[in-house]
This record gives structure tokens, C-alpha cells and sequence, in this order.
């Protein structure tokens, strides 16, 4: 592609556009927002490298600024723009609200789609399964359940019949048990496609055709990373065809972590190794002892009774390792630097060829299902093949998860990716898990070296005024675009930081909870609204039970119900002029979006530092000391100012916003550290009390 992709003609587009959607608004231009678009604009007209970095403050206007330069280039180049949210609210404001703002109002001409993963949507078949096997046990295609959901069941199938739902989990408007609807989703491996006898009635497949041709699709972070993890273009377009806008980036290299980590639990895989005999020896008889499907259950069953050996000799040598109590129910034994030790390692290499083999014999089984159903097996009852096809693919997949394992922890260190690797350990079982801890090498290969494109943005990507942090644990280059723009927000005029005297260390649980408690009756007293954000349930429990009966009873605890009913409760009382308190810990200091009235103090119990003894974190800085870096000072003040800025970033909302952020933590002024905090805070106006 030519350097010149960036046409006048393309900067016309971008540019009337943004014109015409500002006078439609009355509107006025802002500067960051201007910045924003230009930035967004000249990296995806480069000729390679299109990968750019924006840190938008709040009240930057990043979704119509991110839309504006990437639609019209996207369009004039024949690219799919792939908006990928961390959170279902900003996806949903996406979808709802700003992009048909600026199809309205910007005079631009593109299609929309929602796109979710297939587990969000109800499956037909295995819907149709339960009504019609609900009371026969032969074929094992529901895992077992105390509770009966016919009635739920039968009234799902009447309303999407009706059409009066769409069969999509997040329009179902009643409470759903969790159990409920696992029962009638399935995955890729249990699913027949075209050839499933309810294809055309298929809720996914219909919201999955509505991809076809979009223009812009609206993703989140965990459907992008599926996609890619099944080598893209699976059910989104492939990267190579997409511009990714990666909303509340900050996000991705967390969801990357999680989503490529693995786990595998010696008890719980001895019980399935006769599961997968029962499975597939019951599908065996089901269709009369076919000699193809007899000879992969008996080679199966082979594997399963020799790797049965290993991992209970596997569950001895686990048994010895120190192991230290993390809480009443859980021991844990992390292995340093991730290194496993050499019994360990052999017994999982051990195990490795038997459990491919094992891997292999499930999916041929799942293959001959498959042509089954297409009519290319002479089986009796051969019409019921489709029914066996989700549970055979549900062992296919915990075999490749259990494979996957195994080889982490036989090649150890050798695979040239840092691990965190740890066992956790009850009175049940035995669980080994695998974590990578540098996130950033997945995410070069699947996305960045693939993409078209990429513009990574959020309120809050720096971390005491630098990329550096964000880019490492993303895996970018150094020398990525990256451009910090400053909220709008006049903040010394409207917003307070206040840290009030105190005596106690926060490193001295009761002490600091005591002297908290005795704070909070004033602190909440000064407004009607307030959100108080802790660190640790155990902390917010031990503080909500001391506190006065009359105000404890009125707060709003996290817990307590859910989010949403939460939130809608403290509204409530609001708009009806009544005092209302939210109470939560991290999950609530980011995603909330409470302006003006609804929000007018927000009481921080502790500095956020992650805590001290997880495992991935634990590992995180013992590979930085090991390379001769200060984990503490380069690696955790840097995370805690980033949580920090987003907890603080609950006050202000909007121009006319206004309000106090008060710090219960007195490190904030005492540490060395407290300065670069406070600095890397929007410019708040401050007061600082005298702290003993």
C-alpha cells in the first residue's frame, strides 16, 4: 500500500464529517478531540505499522473521535471496523447510542453489527434435547442437575417461536439461573452447523449472518481473543481484513492472561477418564456396536487406564511439595521463576503421548458423528448421531485443555515464555495452572504482526505518566505511537482531593479498619451521594459491620444484589431526593458511570496495590528481580497509580461536574512513592492534611 493513503479526499471525508456532526450536536470542536482523530487517521494511512496509542481523559469524546477517522478510511479501503469493548455497558453505548448518533448526525453511510459469543445465545437443538429427553437418562447429553427447568424451558421455546425473543441471554428479561442456561448453549465442537436439523431457526447463525458485510462490528475483548485463538476468522473477519479499535485497552493484556492460561485437576481428570469411557462406550452400544466407533472405544479406554497410572503417580509427587495455607478451604504451592521441578516435568512428559493419542481417538470419534449426521454412516439409530455430538465435542475439548497443560509443564522454562506455574490444593483435589506472565508475545503474534490495523485507547493507558508499562505487558514495540490527551475538565475549579489526618498504618488491618470505621459516619454525612471503594472484601465486611447499625443498614453494599439492581436502587433515592450510599470493592471502581448529583464524593479505604500473594503477580516480580529491576517501584506503584486514576475517575463525569475524592491512606503522603501518585492523578485541587 502506498504512503499516500491518506488522500485529501480521505481528510475531506474524515474532516466534513466531524464538521457535520458537530453543528447537528451544537457542538463546539474540541481540541483533544480534533488531536484524537488526526492521530487515528495518520497511523492507518501509514504504509505498515498502523498500530497507534491513545490515552483519551474523560470528556475527550474517544468513540466519535475513534469512529470518525477509522469508518471513512475503513470504507474507502474495503476494511471491516472491529470495535472491541472490555465491559457489555460501553459495548452496548456503542451500539445504541453513539454509533447511531453518527450515522444520524455525521452524514456517514455504514452498517452495524452486533457480534457475541456463541455461548450468549440459546442452542435449539440441545433447547429441543431437554423437552424431549428430560425424562431418559440413556444418553448422557446434559450434565446432571438437582433442578428441573422444563417449565423455564418450554417457555423459552413458546417465546422464540412467538418471536417475542430472539434468543439472545441478555434479552431474556427474567432472572436465569446460571445452570439454566448452561444447559442450553453449546460450543463450536457441539454444534452440527448447516447440518443441524434447526440450522434455519438458529439464533447464532442468524446474528452471525448479520456480520456478513458490515461495515463496523461491535465485539468485546474476550469474543476478539476467542476468534484469534482460533486462528481468526472464525467468526470474526480475518485480521488481516479488520482496523481493531480496542476500547478500555487497558484491559486486553489482563483478558490475554486469562484467556491463554490452563488448568488441570488430577482428581476431577481420573473421574472424567471413566466419563469419556462412559460417553463414548454408551454412543457405541447407542448405535449397535459399529465396528469403526468399537475400535476407537477400546483404544480409548486403553489410554485412559494407562495415563490413569500416571497421574496418580503424577498426584504423589504433588502431594510433597510445600505447600502454604492461603485461606480456610485452599493451600498453594507456587514453583520459582516457574520453573517445574524434574519429577514433575518427566511424569508430564510421560503422560504426553498417551493423552495426544487420547486427543486424537476423541475428535475421530467426533468426526465419524459429524458424518453421521451428514448421512455417511450405515449405523442404526444413526439419526441420532447429532444428539452425541456436544457431549463427544465437550471431551474433545477438556482433552486438548488437559494436552495443553501437560506440555506446559513438561517443556517448564525451555519454552522461551515466562509462566507463572502453581498448584492449589483442598480437601477434593489437586490442581495444577499455568499462567503466561508475559501476555504481550501472544498478543504480537495472533494480532499485531496480523492486523491491518489497531488503535488502542481508554481514559487511562499511562501509568505515572508513561506507555512504557502499558506497551511491555501488550507486547507493542517502544517506539509505537503513543499520545496522552488531557481531559477537557477544568479539574482544580471543581474537584477536590482531600486526604484527611490519620494515625494508622494500612498495612495494619484492624488498626486502619477501625480508624476507617470511625471516619466514614462524617465523611458520608457531607453529601448525599457517595461510592466508598475498598481493596478487599475482607476489609469492606469487617468495616460494614462495625459501622453504626442506622448507616450500615442504608448503604448500598456490593453483594448484596446485583450491579444493576444496585445502581438502579441508588439512582432511585437519589432522584427522589433521599441520602445514598454505593459501597464495593475493584469491580466498582471502573464501569460506573454516576454524574452530577448521582456522585459527589468518592471515599478511597487504600491505595490499590495488588495483593500480595497472587500467585501470577507473586511471579510477575520475581521474574523483574531476577533481571535486576525493583518490581515494587517499576512494576506495582505503576499498576496502583493506573487503578488509582481509574477509581478517581468515578467523581467527575462531565463539564459541569463536581465533587471530592477523599484518600484514607495516608502512604499517599507519608512513602516516597505518594508524590508520584498524586502527580500522576488529573490536577485535582488538593488538601492535604498534617498525617501522623
Amino acid at each position: 500500500m502506498s504512503q499516500d493513503l491518506l488522500t485529501e479526499q480521505i481528510k475531506d471525508a474524515i474532516q466534513g464529517a466531524y464538521r457535520t456532526w458537530l453543528s447537528a450536536r451544537d457542538f463546539k470542536p474540541r481540541r483533544g478531540q480534533r488531536e484524537m482523530i488526526a492521530q487515528i487517521a495518520r497511523t492507518l494511512g501509514q504504509a505498515e505499522s498502523r498500530v497507534c496509542v491513545v490515552e483519551a481523559g474523560t470528556g475527550t469524546g474517544k468513540t466519535a473521535a475513534y469512529c470518525l477517522a477509522a469508518i471513512p478510511l475503513a470504507s474507502t479501503i474495503g476494511k471491516t471496523v472491529i470495535v472491541s469493548t472490555a465491559t457489555v455497558a460501553l459495548q452496548e453505548q456503542v451500539v445504541l447510542q453513539d454509533l447511531p448518533d453518527l450515522k444520524q448526525r455525521a452524514g456517514l453511510a455504514f452498517s452495524v453489527s452486533l457480534a457475541k459469543g456463541r455461548g450468549r445465545y440459546m442452542c435449539l437443538k440441545r433447547l429441543d434435547d431437554h423437552l424431549k429427553y428430560q425424562d431418559q437418562q440413556e444418553i448422557p447429553i446434559f450434565d446432571v442437575s438437582n433442578e428441573d427447568f422444563s417449565v423455564l424451558y418450554q417457555e423459552m421455546l413458546n417465546r422464540y417461536s412467538q418471536g417475542s425473543w430472539d434468543g439472545e441471554l441478555d434479552s431474556w428479561v427474567e432472572p436465569l439461573p446460571d445452570s439454566a442456561w448452561t444447559g442450553v448453549t453449546t460450543d463450536h465442537r457441539g454444534c452440527s452447523n448447516n447440518r443441524c436439523s434447526f440450522f434455519k431457526q438458529c439464533a447464532f447463525f442468524r446474528a452471525r449472518n448479520n456480520l456478513e458485510g458490515a461495515d463496523v462490528i461491535v465485539a468485546n475483548h474476550d469474543l476478539v481473543l476467542a476468534d484469534l485463538a482460533l486462528g481468526g476468522g472464525a467468526v470474526l473477519p480475518a485480521p488481516e481484513d479488520c482496523i481493531y479499535v480496542f476500547d478500555e485497552a487497558h484491559h486486553l493484556a489482563d483478558k490475554t492472561q486469562n484467556h491463554f492460561a490452563s488448568s488441570a485437576r488430577i482428581q476431577g481428570t481420573l473421574q472424567w477418564f471413566d466419563n469419556i469411557n462412559n460417553v463414548l462406550g454408551t454412543a457405541t452400544q447407542r448405535f449397535a456396536r459399529p465396528a469403526n466407533l468399537v475400535g476407537l472405544s477400546t483404544n480409548v479406554a486403553s489410554e485412559t487406564t494407562a495415563l490413569g497410572d500416571i497421574f496418580t503417580d503424577l498426584s504423589q509427587a504433588l502431594s510433597i511439595l510445600p505447600f502454604e495455607p492461603r485461606d480456610e478451604e485452599r493451600e498453594l504451592y507456587r514453583f520459582p521463576l516457574g520453573d517445574v521441578p524434574v519429577s514433575i516435568a518427566e511424569l508430564c512428559t510421560a503422560a504426553l503421548p498417551g493423552m495426544q493419542r487420547l486427543c486424537d481417538g476423541i475428535e475421530r470419534f467426533h468426526e465419524l458423528l459429524s458424518d453421521a449426521v451428514a448421512g455417511n454412516q450405515d449405523w442404526e439409530k444413526a439419526f441420532e448421531a447429532e444428539d452425541w455430538l456436544l457431549p463427544v465435542g465437550q471431551l474433545q475439548g477438556r482433552a486438548l485443555a488437559t494436552l495443553n497443560l501437560l506440555q506446559d509443564y513438561a517443556q517448564g522454562v525451555e519454552q522461551g515464555h515466562r509462566c507463572a506455574r502453581w498448584i492449589n490444593r483442598n480437601q477434593y483435589d489437586v490442581e495444577m495452572v499455568s499462567a503466561p506472565i508475559e501476555p504481550g508475545h501472544i498478543l504480537s503474534e495472533v494480532l499485531w504482526q496480523r492486523c491491518y490495523g489497531c488503535v488502542c485507547t481508554s481514559a487511562t493507558l499511562t501509568a505515572l505518566g508513561s506507555f512504557q508499562r502499558f506497551l511491555e505487558r501488550s507486547g507493542l514495540p517502544p517506539d509505537t505511537p503513543a499520545t496522552s490527551i488531557a481531559s477537557p475538565f477544568n479539574y482544580p475549579e471543581i474537584a477536590t482531593f482531600h486526604v484527611p489526618s490519620m494515625q494508622s498504618d494500612p498495612r495494619d488491618f484492624d488498626a486502619h479498619s477501625d480508624e476507617v470505621t470511625r471516619l466514614l459516619p462524617d465523611l458520608l454525612s457531607r453529601e448525599r451521594s457517595a461510592l466508598v471503594l475498598f481493596t478487599s472484601w475482607r476489609q469492606l465486611n469487617a468495616v460494614v459491620k462495625a459501622l453504626p447499625e442506622d448507616l450500615a443498614e442504608g448503604l448500598l453494599v456490593q453483594g448484596d444484589g446485583s450491579k444493576q439492581a444496585l445502581i438502579a436502587e441508588h439512582r432511585r433515592r437519589i432522584d427522589e431526593g433521599e441520602a445514598s450510599h454505593l459501597v464495593g470493592v475493584a469491580s466498582f471502581s471502573e464501569g460506573l458511570d454516576l454524574p452530577g448529583d448521582y456522585c459527589r464524593h468518592v471515599v478511597i479505604v487504600k491505595l490499590p496495590f495488588a495483593v500480595p500473594d497472587d500467585p501470577i503477580d507473586q511471579a510477575i516480580a520475581e521474574w523483574a528481580e531476577a533481571q535486576g529491576r525493583n518490581a515494587f517501584y517499576e512494576i506495582s506503584v505503576p499498576d496502583a497509580a493506573l487503578k488509582l486514576v481509574q477509581a478517581c475517575g468515578r467523581l467527575i463525569r462531565h463539564e459541569r461536574d463536581y465533587g471530592t475524592v477523599t484518600m484514607l491512606d495516608k502512604r499517599i503522603v507519608t512513602q516516597r512513592y505518594g508524590r508520584a501518585l498524586i502527580e500522576s492523578l488529573p490536577p485535582f485541587r488538593l488538601d492535604i492534611a498534617s498525617v501522623s
